[in-house]
């Protein structure tokens, strides 16, 4: 409590809530953006009189009423919020503010590290802005005063990418490419930032520079990653380039910063129009270089993205280096296993609806699942990569060490729930041979796919103890090693070509038909642990008969069922979405 009033959190996922704080916040002329965390003192009569967010170590959308303005509840607001920043591991706290606010934050220790006519940009702290500064100052040594810069997001690196290096590297003494930091996109900061570092080798005058906070982040330009143009871009896009000019800019002993043209993404040109009008009134000059185009097209991330969402390899391939490939495989891998997930409804199996037959899983934890084993699909994809180039077959040991560190991490993630262990292998397996396949031969063909993905399962040994092993040993089913080193023959023969011939019939039940038709024929072994061979044979002439007629509600049905009769076909949704992956790839 203070005085009369009294600090409290508003969960702003209550629409209540949300709509008290925006209205508040309208009396003062600001609106709400994106925050973690709000926090409003209220009066006796529950009245909002000052109120503060929170998006990561960002303090946002302050106000303070007309009548508490003279009371010093902003400063105890923000001591409040610097509070919360700092048990979140916070360091240093930023924030966004008008700059007729300055004066209150400057008497609480913040400094100003960005201007615009309509915001100011200030940190407190002793870990902020200083420390990025000396990590840039120690990258760049003793090199000259002269340098430029590149700031890309890369998402990912493509061709365009490796065009505007070269042109660029080619008119400076040393040229810094910065990585943008952050995750909201499709990969990650790591892997967008080792695809830079991959992409950019061979060229002696580049050095690839670390992301932070302060270059165009999701933190301090949020409206950059809306894609949109609105009335809050100029200004955030203002702070950006200040910053640039301010600290980041002197550090490297920048002097020139290269763009590429952008003839269609709108942010974008207006970002490259404000910094054609800003940096040279900083001492720094731009230049535009045109876009690189293939086929009559600009080469961009974009498009990369659009043919990955398409399901084409050879598309997304044809756009990037060689050594963004391996990411792009690991990226569809991920991608197949949450259409699996995703697609709703599935008899006994955790989907947007429901959770099947498991009491411990739901869609969340599988997706968190999917996640934590992505940067391991990429560490397969990698190895599989440079065994290609090298001609060498990989070794099992090693893909097994990589396996074991993955399922090490979705337990983690998942609180020690084994939800995606078979995927994992079968995945993995696939992951490898294709990344090989293209690494070798600069394509993915069925027949080299399926005998690399035979030759390394011939490496394992079956894993004792598991219910698969248990199911393979007591009723002689294929389990999910006998599938690999089998090369996955019914996949290839029959589940893929009618998986292919669903998607021409209509994509919306595409996958629900190749689920039931992998439990039609499948031995599940998932299956056989639960209720038994003999309920067993029974599930896969249940899924055959709803193939045959099938129907929506008839699925919903089957799901009702399964859940009494706690039957979970998870062995047949990890064929589901290596059948997704193996058709993306060769597509």
């Amino acid at each position: 409590m203070y005085g009369n009033f009294e600090i409290c959190d508003m969960p702003l996922s209550l629409k209540s809530n949300r709509a008290r704080v925006e209205r508040f916040l309208a009396d003062s002329g600001l609106r709400l953006e994106d925050v973690d965390y709000y926090a409003a003192v209220t009066d006796d009569d529950g009245n909002i009189i000052a109120g503060g967010g929170l998006q990561g170590n960002v303090i946002k959308c302050i106000a303070v009423g007309e009548a508490a303005r003279e009371t010093g509840l902003s400063n105890k607001l923000i001591s409040h919020l610097i509070g919360m920043a700092n048990q979140q591991g916070a360091d240093s706290v930023k924030v966004f503010t008008k700059p007729d606010n300055r004066t209150v934050f400057e008497s609480m220790g913040f400094k100003v590290i960005a201007s615009a006519p309509r915001a100011i940009l200030m940190e407190n702290g002793m870990k902020g802005i200083g420390r990025y500064t000396d990590y840039l100052r120690r990258t760049r040594g003793d090199r000259p005063d002269d340098a430029a810069a590149i700031v890309m997001n890369a998402n990912p690196f493509t061709r365009g990418h490796r065009y505007l290096v070269e042109q660029a590297a080619a008119q400076a003494s040393t040229l810094y490419v910065i990585a943008v930091r952050e995750d909201r996109s499709t990969f990650s900061y790591a892997e967008r930032l080792a695809m830079i570092q991959a992409g950019c080798k061979g060229l002696d005058n580049v050095v690839v520079v670390e992301g932070s906070d302060y270059a165009i982040s999701e933190l301090t330009f949020p409206t950059y990653f809306l894609k949109q143009v609105t009335d809050a871009t100029d200004t955030h896009i203002t702070l950006d380039l200040d910053l640039f000019a301010r600290h980041i800019a002197p550090a490297l002993g920048v002097t020139t910063r290269f763009v590429g043209s952008e003839p269609i993404d709108a942010l974008t040109q207006r970002y490259n129009e404000l910094m054609q009008e800003q940096l040279p009134q900083h001492g720094i000059a731009v230049k535009t270089v045109e876009r690189l185009a293939q086929d009559h097209q600009a080469v961009s991330a974009s498009r990369v993205r659009q043919a990955m969402a398409e399901g084409s390899l050879s598309h997304a391939a044809a756009l990037v280096p060689t050594t963004t490939v391996p990411y792009i495989i690991a990226q569809k891998a991920a991608m197949a296993m949450h259409i699996e997930l995703d697609t709703t409804p599935k008899p006994g199996l955790v989907d947007r609806n429901d959770n099947g037959a498991h009491k411990d899983m739901d869609l969340a934890l599988m997706s968190r699942s999917i996640d934590a084993l992505l940067p391991f699909m990429v560490q397969l994809a990698l190895y599989g990569h440079g065994c290609g180039q090298q001609n060498a077959l990989p070794e099992a040991e090693k893909v097994r060490h990589i396996g074991i560190e993955a399922e090490k991490a979705m337990l983690t993630a998942t609180g020690g729930v084994n939800t995606h262990r078979g995927a994992l292998f079968a995945m993995g397996l696939a992951v490898l041979a294709a990344s090989w396949c293209m690494a070798h031969d600069g394509k993915t063909e069925e027949q080299p796919l399926r005998d690399l993905i035979m030759q390394v399962a011939e490496g394992f040994a079956p894993t004792a103890g598991t219910h698969g092993n248990d199911a393979v040993n007591a009723h002689r089913v294929m389990g999910a090693l006998d599938l690999a080193k089998a090369g996955y023959e019914q996949l290839f023969n029959g589940w893929l070509p009618a998986y292919r011939s669903y998607l021409a019939d209509g994509a919306d039940t595409a996958c629900h038909r190749l689920l039931l038709l992998i439990m039609s024929q499948l031995d599940d072994t998932n299956v056989i642990h639960r209720v038994g061979y003999e309920q067993a044979q029974q599930v896969k002439q249940e899924a055959q008969a709803l193939l045959d007629g099938y129907s929506a509600a008839g699925m919903e049905a089957l799901n009702r069922d399964y859940i009494a009769r706690n039957v979970s076909p998870g062995g047949s949704a990890d064929m589901v979405a290596l059948t997704i992956f193996i058709h993306s790839i060769l597509n």
